[in-house]
């Protein structure tokens, strides 16, 4: 491994040591956070309760029992059939197919839960992306006076196993509909919102509001992890990008402008709503509940939502829901960029990732079960896609290590720091006469850390590798612990993973081999960039691979390993020592070859001196 091999590996280390420092200090700042939040909602709702028993009736006040002054006056509609269905009690109604079972409420005609039939919790319970009881959809409206539809029971129009219709009837004869409608197959949910005949709404009243808030629980083994993959998307129609908030912090977004559809994701589940004819603005809120939450919920999120009214007595609001898992191909089928709420890294990362790692990795699914041998076979296909270039690198530090002897003298030669420029210069005057490129190792190291970014992507977001076992891991896309301590230690957590182990001491042999195989140097700063290569490295890795998916620290531990078998074979039947000594041995006394750049650029020099020679004599 030469210099600037070990230089990416360092910036690499240190920059996954930074986030995992980063991430533990937010978590710790979230935790205030939420307290002071928490308390200010609080005293919010206190003081709007003492606002509204101020504004009650005094003649009310003085009539009622002293135990109804203290209780908050029941509102009474001038609309007769909305003030009866506001005294009804709801009923939850259930609507599936093969995939997902939905109920809904009819007071408010809101989804009440949402069941997944082909996924578990981890820990094998059922797995819920809408918790029963902690959802709620609400439209606010005027027609005539200012309503909200989560305080009426609406009526059963209509109920079958795959749809149904709610209407809330009001004394003109109009009415508001709220349907819903599965599609066998699919984790679709299809909703309508209707105003029928609904003379009493005013023509200037362009719009209604649409709030969505619901709490996502717990369904992965580490909290970490889960948060951090966890966050809410919104996407502008006609972009590339979609945008989003939170991954493990608190966060709110106004938006002003146009959009198609937003997002509550889980990290591996989403609730993606999407209206067809866009939502005109809306404000997004997320609130991270912290790992010790006792209901085990992961976030609170919040979406108001403004949507435009088409004017007229009757308008129809259509929104498609999709309530399931990130799955890449199935999000994608959709064709409205659901697909971008999987996190693949950037624009190089995500193209090798979308079109190189996803489809080989379905394409194996479809021979072979075992995810680990999986893992194997992506593995050695990646290795050898980049051999060519590896060769080259492990080629030149092969002939470096033939010229130790050599590097050697020219230390002993050179020993004072005031002549490293000459010691440097006969060094690449070596490096020259035995053919060793020293830019050797900077291509395979480009080429290496995407490939690395993309692996540190798509692992933990790879639904496919959920609660997949292989080994002693129960869950590849979790990490695997065969310790737990019981207790948290700052940076390493409170379990001890074995393949992050096995992976850091498998890192620090082949840094051993490598770094074996250079130059003895008395350079400081050289040692220091051995110390770290060999030793901080390692160590860096095991701390930032502990938390993280087990399919992750598996594909380094293998990398690894086949990098040393490389390494071997390469050296041992690839590279011959003799060889190029006998080439160094040969070109003494020789003129150094050189490059045609560096002819060309000799040649340009010589034309400009004769040309300064020739403006003097003039």
């Amino acid at each position: 491994m030469d210099k600037n091999s070990v230089i990416g590996f360092i910036l690499m280390g240190l920059v996954l040591l930074g986030f995992s420092f980063y991430q533990s200090n937010q978590q710790k700042k979230q935790i205030e956070i939420q307290r002071e939040q928490r308390a200010i909602a609080q005293a919010r709702q206190d003081s709007l309760a003492a606002l509204e028993a101020a504004a009650a009736p005094l003649e009310l006040a003085d009539k009622a029992s002293p135990a109804a002054k203290d209780a908050v006056p029941e509102r009474i509609y001038k609309d007769a059939s909305l003030d009866a269905h506001s005294k009804l009690e709801g009923s939850v109604l259930t609507i599936e197919n093969d995939l997902i079972e939905l109920q809904v409420n009819t007071k408010g005609a809101q989804l009440y839960s949402a069941r997944l039939k082909d996924y578990t919790n981890y820990g094998g319970s059922d797995l819920y992306i809408l918790k029963p009881g902690q959802n709620s959809y609400n439209v606010s409206v005027y027609v005539g006076q200012y309503i909200q539809t989560e305080n009426f029971v609406f009526d059963v129009f209509s109920a079958d196993p795959q749809q149904l219709v709610l209407r809330l009837p009001c004394d003109n004869g109009g009415y508001i509909e709220q349907r819903y409608s599965l599609e066998e197959g699919s984790y679709l949910l299809n909703s309508e919102l209707s105003f029928v005949e609904m003379d009493n709404i005013p023509r200037n009243v362009s719009s209604v509001d649409m709030d969505f808030n619901t709490i996502i629980p717990r369904m992965e083994k580490g909290y970490k992890n889960e948060s951090q993959y966890s966050k809410i998307n919104y996407y502008f129609s006609g972009e590339k990008k979609h945008n989003e908030m939170g991954r493990g912090r608190n966060d709110s977004k106004k938006i002003s402008s146009r959009l198609e559809w937003f997002a509550f994701q889980q990290q591996f589940f989403s609730m993606i709503v999407r209206a067809p004819k866009d939502f005109a603005s809306g404000d997004l809120k997320v609130e991270f509940l912290g790992e010790e939450n006792k209901e085990h919920n992961l976030m609170a999120c919040e979406a108001k939502m403004r949507v435009d009214l088409d004017g007229g007595r009757d308008n129809h609001i259509p929104l498609e829901i999709y309530l399931g898992p990130n799955h890449y191909s199935t999000l994608k089928s959709f064709d409205h960029k659901y697909e971008k709420v999987i996190p693949l890294g950037g624009w190089l990362v995500g193209w090798f990732t979308k079109y190189f790692i996803i489809p080989m990795f379905n394409f194996l699914h479809k021979y072979i079960a075992n995810f680990g041998l999986i893992i194997l076979i992506m593995t050695i296909i990646i290795k050898l896609v980049v051999l060519p270039f590896t060769y080259k690198s492990y080629s030149s530090s092969a002939k470096m290590s033939a010229l130790k002897p050599y590097i050697e003298e020219i230390n002993k030669k050179y020993p004072k720091q005031d002549d490293a420029l000459k010691k440097q210069q006969a060094t690449m005057d070596l490096y020259k006469r035995a053919g060793v490129s020293t830019l050797g190792g900077c291509l395979p190291t480009l080429l290496t850390f995407p490939i690395l970014w993309a692996m540190f992507r798509f692992f933990p977001a790879s639904i496919e590798l959920r609660q997949q076992s292989f080994l002693w891991a129960e869950d590849l896309s979790a990490y695997d612990s065969i310790v737990d301590f019981g207790f948290r230690i700052p940076l390493l957590g409170d379990h001890l993973s074995l393949f992050a182990l096995l992976m850091a001491v498998v890192m620090l042999i082949y840094s051993k081999i490598t770094m074996s195989q250079q130059p003895n140097s008395d350079d400081p700063s050289v040692k220091s960039m051995q110390f770290m290569t060999v030793w901080l490295m390692p160590i860096m890795m095991f701390f930032v691979c502990n938390n993280l998916s087990s399919g992750l620290s598996y594909y380094y531990l293998l990398s690894q390993l086949i990098a040393m078998v490389e390494i071997f074979i390469i050296r041992k039947f690839c590279v011959k020592p003799e060889k190029v000594v006998a080439k160094v041995e040969a070109s003494k006394g020789k003129p150094l070859p050189k490059s045609k750049w560096q002819q060309r650029l000799e040649e340009a020099q010589k034309i400009q001196e004769q040309q300064l020679k020739q403006q003097r004599r003039r």
